[in-house]
């Protein structure tokens, strides 16, 4: 038997039902494999006709796939080539984080989050301990199976690690999610900067919405300094000799208490662990999944009984046009939240503005684990529009105004954005900065009536 009918063999054992997803990759399919029964998901790799022969993105997640076996990273159950492409044949995962946290009909208790976060800190220990860099860990690619375990997935960027002379690109991770010492450019890290990305996604999951949403690598730094402060040399000595480093204002921390109020006091104390500015002095995922959090009251919930988004309704062979393509039944995954130096934003449209105008509603103090809770940035789908890039819409820059907060905020100075869409539908001012959404209510009347 020829290499050629022996993959053509391999490549009918699987029959191909609706797309999954598609991006610069190539394709993702859902697939069942006629020799099991099982449902899996092909992912189809464009390889073409390069005399490169398979790019190294494609063989770097083949060989550390092969090799990280764990409960909490996806499977790669078969591989080949086929009509000049190559597919890789992994388990089928139902959705991901990123559509729990976005579904506001899902309701996150405690025990939920806690459980999420210890399968994402799970996957990453082992990975770790196999001393591979993950590199862009982020909410939808963290998978979810049919029977609610959470995987690892997407190693395209991943990376053994280990060598002390060994260099890397800063330009990885998804730039919500990337560490300040990446973002200053360096060339030299270690796992620290998983622990930063998983650091967001806990945050993420606390506060239902992205946390640090920058738009630049510049605003990325001021978005962290502003919720952390900015980081002295004593707390960080190595940051004054990284490559792209810039001094920034001095900033003081505002308590965590006031950015995460709903949170316990051993999820705050985990977070600022895992949020420490000096990658060397910053906790491994070891020893988070140590931390007293874990153990404390609630338990982490079962994976069979976590929530997880309604499943989509099953296509059957008469509902499909044999003359047609392939039915998309979802968007592309990775274009729901753009992945690098793009677009960050997400592309997802939402329910109509009558469903959502509650959205549009700005409590302090609300409960982040709630699905009342405000997003931090404006759903757009509110309008049935697409968020564009950050920060966009018609808007006329103020002064800058000093403001007296409260007893968790000594003092802010803000930057009032006159967001001339959203006040014209809500019929009142609208402050899209975090920070002033946090502030008392005598200090939100006070910037109203100094801009009228």
């Amino acid at each position: 038997m020829t290499e050629l009918d022996l993959s053509k063999k391999v490549a009918d054992r699987y029959l191909k039902r609706e797309v999954l997803g598609e991006g610069t990759y190539g394709v993702v399919y859902k697939a069942i494999d006629t020799q099991t029964g099982q449902t899996v998901a092909i992912k189809k790799i464009r390889i073409g006709k390069q005399k490169e022969g398979v790019n190294f993105t494609a063989l770097r997640e083949i060989k550390l796939l092969k090799e990280l076996k764990d409960p909490n990273i996806i499977e790669l159950i078969d591989c080949f080539p086929h009509k000049g492409n190559l597919h890789l044949v992994f388990e089928f995962m139902e959705t991901d984080l990123e559509a729990v946290i976005r579904d506001r009909n899902i309701f996150l208790s405690p025990g939920d989050i806690k459980s999420y976060l210890q399968m994402t800190l799970k996957g990453l220990a082992h990975c770790h301990k196999k001393w591979v860099l993950h590199r862009d860990m982020k909410p939808n690619n963290l998978l979810i199976g049919p029977n609610g375990q959470l995987k690892l997935a997407d190693f395209g960027l991943a990376r053994i690690f280990g060598s002390p002379d060994r260099r890397f690109t800063h330009q990885v991770f998804a730039r919500w999610y990337r560490a300040p010492e990446l973002l200053f450019g360096t060339k030299q890290y270690g796992p620290g900067v998983d622990v930063w990305a998983a650091a967001c996604i806990f945050a993420e999951l606390l506060l239902r919405r992205p946390f640090l949403q920058g738009s630049s690598d510049i605003d990325q730094l001021g978005k962290i300094f502003a919720a952390f402060g900015t980081p002295s040399p004593s707390q960080w000595p190595d940051m004054l000799y990284l490559p792209d480093y810039v001094e920034y204002q001095y900033v003081p921390p505002p308590p965590l208490r006031s950015l995460f109020p709903m949170a316990t006091d051993d999820a705050l104390d985990l977070l600022s662990k895992m949020f420490t500015y000096d990658p060397k002095e910053r906790i491994s995922v070891q020893q988070a999944l140590e931390h007293r959090y874990f153990s404390c009251p609630p338990p982490p919930t079962d994976p069979e009984k976590l929530p997880r988004p309604a499943p989509k309704r099953e296509i059957k062979e008469s509902d499909l046009n044999p003359h047609e393509g392939p039915t998309v039944l979802s968007p592309a995954r990775k274009s729901r939240r753009v992945m690098r130096d793009g677009f960050e934003g997400n592309s997802l449209q939402g329910d109509k503005i009558d469903d959502n105008h509650a959205n549009l509603k700005q409590t302090v103090g609300d409960n982040a684990g709630t699905n009342d809770q405000a997003p931090m940035s404006l759903d757009f789908s509110v309008f049935g529009l697409k968020p564009p890039n950050r920060p966009t819409i018609n808007r006329c820059l103020t002064e800058e105004v000093a403001v007296q907060a409260d007893k968790h905020l000594t003092s802010v100075v803000v930057q009032r954005q006159k967001i001339t869409i959203i006040e014209e539908k809500s019929q009142k001012p609208y402050f899209p900065d975090p920070f002033v959404r946090n502030l008392c209510s005598s200090c939100i009347k006070k910037l109203v009536q100094v801009h009228g």
